[in-house]
């Protein structure tokens, strides 16, 4: 449609005139104001107004499904400006599928213009405008024209006149604040708007209808039931492509019509925060809604045991419980408990800290702290040093660590508890099945809400390994322990290089090539301080002072100067951008997307980021087949690809509007102008994403 217009604006009727009004074919347009003359220092109301012939029309400041508001450009003498347009209430037009906000027969467009207080009385004002609109039938033009008009500048005690009669009968078409209270209330499939006032239900009242301010609020052409809910009129709103979250506001225009003997229409301004709770929800269901999330969360962290992102350290863990499991059964549920507390601690923490940046206005989402160059490189770090103790580089004493060597002697409660945090850690990164409806949850919530969802979340993380250590029974399939331990310990040592080494890559996306230099420097320094360490730590006691002075240093020379040197790279960071002729998406803009829906193409958009491993897996075993590429190409869909691995506020929002805290996230939008976007399972395979096309686009056959 927008490509349409695009084309007729070469064709179309383009009138200049020097003069207050001029005409096109199908509308005539003058340049009016509220006064005859000015003074100095008045501010008065001027307009364009517009008649426009039968069946034709223009539209509103929100165009709807299609179309373009018109734009008013003012030329004033200098310390003159005009305000922004004040938009009569408009009316629906319905196009077949296609519905538009707009005017037809007449309208006047006003603004608000404050005179200079350095005119001259006996001078005349001058007033120019340049007017652009679309007109449209079935066909779209594209018209403009210049308009002028002279005001006479009067004197204090002159009167200045009541100027054109329209601008009066514009006033009375623009929308008013409204007198009733109005709420908003989101339910699954719908938003209800309540207006809470008796007069509404008048049988004079012939309908009522929300006219939304922001394109993709709210379904345009999708009809609105109205229905009375003890004092008040509720309207029900279909969600949009681009729907409103708990917390944010929606604007717009309430036209209500009335017969009451002549049909009339006025307008009532609307500006309704989203509420939380559905509308008649009772604390129980509220309550409901919370189980719901936390049971999605426990599940969600059972299965996020089976992502790549977790299992190196659910290998390490594996092998302390074949350990363990030949101790007395209290030991070994100690072990488990200290590995869940490390975990529920972690989660705790990280629920907190999102609370915390909430609060300050922040746009986050789960794996927010991956989108920091300089957690990831401390990651890697953190990685590539297990993996060196696994390897036997070196072991760490619990005085060591900071926890007092009382520790060692309870049979490593402090290993447990930290392998906990580390599986925290590595499991930020993953988004597994359950996961994106409950963390989209958790992050609208009050904070009680989100931590109780955090907590489940962690617990199911926890649980495979806390009945292994609570369960004898299921403990005897393990196998017993022998030197084959040590070399698989030595074995698990490799995830943890690949894990340093992906991060590593991470960061190259994040910072630029220069950060490759900084994080494997790093690592030389770590391998030292480890070396170091261990081979010395048996020496006289000067000695082993002296070798550890010198390893802290060098862990010290290492953070410092990632910290240092990822401030740098990053300033200097390049978007990474692939060559290869294999290609087959675009980068994604909003822009981009409102334009091919407004064409009515299909289109399949990929939000992802570097760091997200179920994000790659999706990308390499789904979104790269063959199978999928020829089924785009055949049937002309736009790929396009949200990265979100440095921090993007657009994308954060656009996850929160789809009730997801973080990625993957993928949509599916079938041919059409008012398709609703069909969203794909988290985890990918060819047959899913080939089905889901497949079935939407005979859908809408």
């Amino acid at each position: 449609m927008r490509l349409l217009f695009l084309l007729l604006s070469l064709i179309g009727s383009n009138v200049h005139a020097v003069s207050y009004e001029a005409a096109t074919e199908q509308v005539k347009a003058q340049l009016i104001a509220s006064v005859n003359s000015v003074h100095a220092g008045d501010e008065i109301l001027i307009g364009v107004n517009q008649r426009i012939i039968p069946h034709w029309h223009t539209y509103w400041k929100n165009p709807g499904d299609s179309g373009l508001p018109t734009k008013i450009e003012y030329d004033l003498p200098a310390g003159s400006s005009a305000g922004e347009i004040q938009w009569a209430t408009p009316h629906l037009i319905r196009l077949g599928p296609v519905v538009n906000f707009g005017y037809d027969n007449e309208v006047t467009l006003l603004s608000s213009l404050k005179i200079s207080k350095d005119v001259v009385v006996g001078n005349r004002f001058p007033i120019k405008a340049k007017v652009n609109w679309l007109v449209c039938e079935e066909a779209c033009i594209p018209q403009e024209v210049e308009l002028a008009l002279e005001l006479p500048v009067v004197d204090l005690n002159t009167d200045t006149g009541r100027g054109s009669p329209l601008i009066e009968q514009a006033r009375a078409n623009l929308p008013i604040p409204s007198p009733w209270k109005i709420t908003l209330k989101q339910h699954e499939n719908f938003l209800s708007l309540q207006i809470i006032g008796d007069e509404l239900k008048s049988p004079s009242i012939q309908n009522i209808a929300f006219y939304p301010e922001e394109w993709g609020r709210i379904n345009h052409s999708a009809e609105q039931p109205r229905k009375v809910v003890g004092d008040a009129v509720e309207l029900e709103l279909k969600s949009g492509d681009s729907p409103i979250t708990t917390g944010h506001a929606l604007k717009g225009i309430l036209a209500i019509t009335e017969n009451n003997g002549d049909i009339s229409t006025r307008g009532y301004i609307v500006d309704v925060v989203l509420d939380e709770v559905a509308p008649n929800a009772t604390a129980e269901q509220s309550d409901l809604v919370l189980s719901s999330a936390m049971l999605l969360a426990l599940l969600g962290g059972i299965i996020l045991n089976l992502m790549p992102c977790v299992f190196p350290v659910l290998s390490i863990k594996a092998l302390s419980l074949l350990k363990h499991a030949q101790q007395s059964p209290t030991e070994t549920k100690l072990q488990g408990l200290a590995y869940t507390a490390g975990i529920l601690v972690s989660f705790i923490l990280l629920g907190v800290l999102l609370i915390l940046l909430k609060a300050g206005g922040a746009q986050i989402g789960w794996g927010f702290q991956f989108q920091s160059p300089l957690f990831v490189l401390i990651v890697a770090y953190l990685m590539f040093a297990v993996g060196l103790s696994l390897s036997g580089v070196f072991s760490i004493g619990g005085s060591i660590i900071g926890i007092g060597s009382s520790l060692t002697q309870k049979s490593g409660y402090s290993g447990s508890f930290f392998t906990g945090v580390l599986a925290t850690i590595v499991a930020t990164p993953c988004t597994a099945p359950f996961m994106g409806a409950a963390l989209g949850f958790a992050l609208s919530q009050p904070p009680f809400a989100l931590l109780a969802v955090f907590i489940s979340l962690g617990f199911g993380l926890a649980l495979p390994y806390l009945l292994l250590s609570y369960s004898p029974s299921l403990q005897r399939y393990l196998p017993k322990p022998g030197v084959w331990m040590d070399r698989l310990k030595q074995a698990m040592a490799f995830p943890m290089y690949a894990a340093a080494v992906w991060l590593v890559w991470v960061l190259v996306q994040q910072a630029g090539v220069n950060s490759v230099v900084i994080a494997l420097g790093g690592m030389v320094l770590i391998s030292f301080a480890a070396w170091l360490y261990e081979t010395t730590k048996f020496s006289g006691i000067v000695t082993q002072r002296i070798s550890t002075s010198f390893a802290i240093s060098a862990l010290i020379i290492a953070l410092m100067g990632g910290y240092f040197g990822i401030e740098t790279s990053t300033a200097v960071t390049v978007t990474n951008s692939e060559t290869s002729t294999d290609k087959n998406y675009e980068p994604y803009s909003a822009e981009r997307l409102q334009a091919l829906r407004a064409e009515g193409k299909p289109v399949f958009v990929n939000f992802t980021a570097a760091w997200c491993i179920s994000c790659l897996v999706n990308e390499k075993v789904a979104l790269s087949q063959l199978s999928v590429k020829n089924e785009f190409k055949k049937r002309g869909i736009t790929y396009l690809k949200g990265d979100w691995t440095n921090r993007d506020a657009q994308i954060t929002k656009i996850l929160s509007e789809f009730g997801r805290s973080g990625v993957p996230l993928y949509l599916y939008y079938p041919t059409g102008i008012n398709t609703s976007p069909e969203i794909l399972p988290q985890i990918l395979t060819p047959e899913i994403v080939l089905q889901t096309v497949a079935v939407k686009e005979v859908g809408m056959l």
